[in-house]
């Protein structure tokens, strides 16, 4: 396309962009329902200005210089007005869309298998137990050389082509050609129903401690939880460790399914309102699986949105100890308003507030690429090294303060700040190591040189006795440096742990799944030992 008819493309997205906005905000907006999960357009009168949208569109389809396609025109101008709403507004095209939905639903029709494009050819690094893969023979390690008769190797294979290959409507078949060790072998997979977990890791730190990694709020994410503190209450816990560290939200209502797990009855758990949104509270039922054992929720930088609801009513009702650094801000309520062609608008309807009514939603006044470049900004200017003690004022409102159950001080704004902080060590955070994690290279030693070369019968095994040798460590380096990431002397020195702890866990994954990752992890972190002191 000629730089002078993208330009005019542009143009024409900006004018429509303006006349979708009148419909976006206008009295005609329609609404099948308001629940927090699902929405979609009713039909609604084109009249007056909203017809020059439609107006606009036709006339460029018909009369434009060059051929141009309409949907990326309406796509465009949708996009250009949501940018000047809220960050968090969003326009998702079908696919986007579905992908999305079936994050957070926990389920979809596919095979069950995890999997990494290790040199240019697909590894499978997991299988779901008792899926499809898992009952046609497939085991971790194989690797698939061609699906559906059509090659799945190359450097140009997109994860998004995958997906497509792979997933399919239930009771269909796939043909995979896979090689194990030399073998070749063809496997036919019967397609199924694949449920996921939104629990990372369940498991006993100790006798009486009890951890519980969740990544998103799905739509199982409370009955997925239950399971979990029931099976570790069985095996003694009576303290929790919760960890919503790098979960960025998901659903309200699973965020407040699970934060009425620990509180008592009718205590207020958050609430929502909007300009066209009343003030709805929710509240904590008379049931409640974990209301009266010490409880910590760990928070980083990344827990965001449903993860702020959970840490918010815990912290504001006194119920537990937040753990971590400050969470990301997000205070927003987005619903979701589904097209006919299977794209959807995710709208911010309303603002939610916690407990004591405080907003933590972070300032976005200075654009959407600074409000997300906020985090990164963190690094830079010291905070997730210090002490958390120094912060500085404007991150947060404190014209009008917030108090907890039982009186202490709290703030609005600019995200939530856990009762004790912890620092990231940042040692061992080199360029060198920053380099090494924004590759592939950790994953392609691992899966081309150690898992051939290390192998342990169990997990406790593999957390105490592994260790990365000395030539270990050089064909790592010198792997890295083929691919032009060369440290100095002093970097290998300040980075070596951190690189053979990353492998440490990914091995750990590879070989005994993600409560293995966890472990691993867990067994060095500073946020789990000041944790088990809090018990204490």
């Amino acid at each position: 396309m000629k730089p002078t008819t993208s330009k005019n493309i542009w143009i024409a997205a900006g004018y429509a962009g303006v006349l979708i906005l009148g419909m976006l905000i206008g009295p005609k907006f329609a609404r099948e329902n308001v629940s927090s999960k699902s929405g979609s357009f009713l039909s609604f009168s084109m009249d007056g200005r909203y017809e020059k949208v439609d107006k606009v569109i036709q006339i460029i389809n018909d009369h434009y210089v060059d051929s141009v396609k309409t949907d990326t025109i309406e796509e465009l101008a949708i996009e250009e007005v949501l940018k000047h709403l809220d960050p968090h507004s969003k326009y998702l095209k079908p696919t986007e869309a579905s992908l999305l939905s079936e994050d957070l639903e926990g389920n979809f029709d596919g095979i069950g298998i995890e999997y990494f494009l290790l040199n240019d050819t697909l590894l499978v690094t997991a299988v779901t137990p008792n899926g499809p893969a898992y009952k046609a023979g497939l085991l971790h390690g194989d690797k698939i050389i061609k699906i559906n008769n059509s090659s799945s190797a190359g450097a140009k294979l997109a994860n998004k082509q995958v997906v497509e290959a792979i997933r399919g409507k239930k009771g269909t078949t796939v043909d995979l050609l896979i090689k194990r060790d030399d073998q070749l072998k063809n496997v036919k997979v019967i397609r199924d129903q694949i449920n996921i977990s939104s629990i990372d890791a369940a498991y006993l730190l100790n006798n009486e401690a009890g951890y519980i990694k969740i990544s998103k709020f799905g739509a199982n994410t409370d009955r997925d939880f239950a399971e979990s503190l029931k099976k570790l209450k069985q095996a003694g816990m009576k303290n929790l460790v919760l960890d919503l560290r790098e979960n960025g939200g998901g659903y309200l209502n699973s965020a407040t399914a699970l934060a009425d797990e620990f509180l008592g009855y009718k205590q207020l758990i958050v609430y929502t309102e909007g300009l066209h949104e009343p003030r709805t509270n929710y509240y904590a039922t008379e049931e409640g699986g974990f209301e009266n054992g010490k409880l910590v929720v760990l928070i980083d930088e990344n827990s965001a949105s449903a993860s702020e609801i959970v840490a918010g009513a815990v912290q504001d009702l006194d119920r537990g100890t937040i753990i971590g650094r400050r969470s990301f801000g997000k205070g927003l309520v987005q619903e979701p308003f589904s097209f006919g062609d299977g794209s959807v608008l995710n709208l911010t309807i309303s603002r939610y507030y916690t407990p004591s009514g405080r907003s933590i939603q972070k300032s976005y006044k200075n654009g959407i690429d600074a409000y997300y470049d906020e985090v990164g900004s963190r690094y830079k200017n010291g905070e997730l090294s210090s002490d958390g003690r120094s912060l500085n004022d404007t991150l947060y409102n404190k014209q009008k303060t917030y108090t907890t159950k039982s009186g202490k001080v709290l703030y609005g704004g600019g995200g939530i700040m856990p009762d004790i902080y912890i620092p990231i060590d940042t040692s061992g955070y080199t360029t060198y190591y920053r380099n090494i994690n924004r590759t592939e290279i950790l994953n392609d030693f691992l899966f081309n040189y150690l898992v051939k070369r290390i192998h342990f019968s169990d997990l406790n095994n593999l957390i105490k006795n592994f260790k990365l040798s000395d030539e270990d460590f050089r064909i790592f380096v010198k792997i890295a440096s083929a691919k032009g990431i060369k440290p100095s002397a002093l970097q290998l020195e300040l980075s070596r742990k951190e690189i053979q702890k990353d492998l440490k866990a990914v091995l750990a994954r590879y070989s005994f799944g993600d409560e293995g990752f966890y472990r691993v992890l867990n067994a060095e972190d500073r946020a789990i030992t000041r944790s088990l002191e809090v018990f204490k």
